[in-house]
């Protein structure tokens, strides 16, 4: 059997890269986000590999590794990924899904300390020497909501269901929870309104699609209790920013904890950034010291077994989107 071709799309001076050194000896590479980097291997493709703020796009790439058999994302998110042809494609991909976990499941929690515990308050007085006490509120018997129940929403709901909180979720095959000791109860898309009624934290990690964009909107907002707090660690535009924002101001619901945002880098004009109700995160609640190198580590364990004829971890169902 000839060596297996990879074309890595990538900056080629990305730390993240010295893990290719574990892949096996022998194998064809390119690496870079020019086509004259691929150009000498790339009708010899077997793999592509698509990192993280490549520089290029992967439709760019694509019409040069034609006979290309598997690809992988290092990202978890395809939206900005996936394209038509690829969609239609029978190629087979893959992604990071489930790497960052358990970071951003345990940010969900710190979002909802930080909010139960009034901690921003705390660091207030701190910083103003000013000895104030106040009640603070405990998660025990607290309800969260989950919007998404994948490996993210799954690692926030176990953390929560531990710290005595009873635990909703919102998936597209409800079903699939009925055995789920964590959940309590589970609901179906188009019921998301009465999950959101009776939530105190509502956690949002789906991927966007063309399904899930504004998912929550006026409509699930207005459902929402007026102590409920948001924590959106999936995708901005899952919920309606410009609706999040009149209900913070108004205070129709308690806060919001972001990790991700319509625009980003956040605009220095964003009225978030002004909001004691807001927490925000610059979209790296799941940037531990080695999460680059966790994501490079899923591809090659997964090269491996595509070399032996295995099957792939972590398929996308490109047509869904995840």
């Amino acid at each position: 059997m000839s060596p297996l071709t990879l074309l890595v799309v990538s900056n080629p001076a990305a730390p993240y890269l010295k893990v290719l050194d574990q892949l096996p000896a022998g194998i064809e590479m390119a690496i870079g986000n020019t086509l004259e980097a691929f150009a000498p291997l790339g009708d010899r493709a077997d793999v592509v590999l698509y990192c993280m703020n490549a520089g290029m796009k992967l439709e760019t790439a694509w019409p040069l590794a034609p006979n290309a058999r598997w690809i992988h994302s290092m990202s978890a998110g395809l939206e900005s990924t996936l394209f038509p042809a690829l969609v239609e494609s029978s190629i087979p991909m893959t992604n990071a899904r489930g790497v960052f976990k358990e970071s951003l499941g345990e940010f969900a929690i710190a979002s909802i300390f930080h909010f139960a515990k009034d901690l921003r308050r705390m660091v207030r007085n701190q910083e103003a020497a000013r000895w104030e006490q106040f009640d603070v509120e405990m998660v025990t018997g607290k309800t969260l909501g989950v919007v998404g129940y994948g490996e993210i929403g799954r690692a926030a709901a176990v953390r929560a269901q531990a710290l005595g909180m009873k635990v909703h979720a919102i998936r597209r095959r409800p079903e699939l929870s009925s055995d789920d000791p964590i959940v309590a109860k589970s609901f179906a898309i188009a019921d998301r309104a009465a999950m959101l009624a009776d939530c105190d934290y509502v956690l949002l990690a789906a991927p966007l699609t063309d399904e899930t964009r504004g998912l929550i909107g006026p409509a699930e907002i207005a459902a929402m209790k007026p102590s409920a707090v948001v924590i959106n660690l999936g995708r901005g535009p899952v919920i309606d920013e410009a609706t999040l924002v009149a209900a913070l101001k108004a205070g129709k619901i308690r806060g919001a904890a972001l990790d991700v945002f319509d625009v980003e880098p956040l605009p220095a004009d964003h009225p978030f950034w002004t909001m004691e109700n807001v927490l925000i995160s610059p979209h790296c609640a799941d940037h531990t010291a080695t999460w680059t190198e966790e994501a490079m580590e899923l591809f090659v364990e997964n090269f491996h077994r595509f070399s032996k004829g295995e099957p792939l971890h972590n398929l996308v169902d490109k047509r869904s989107g995840y």
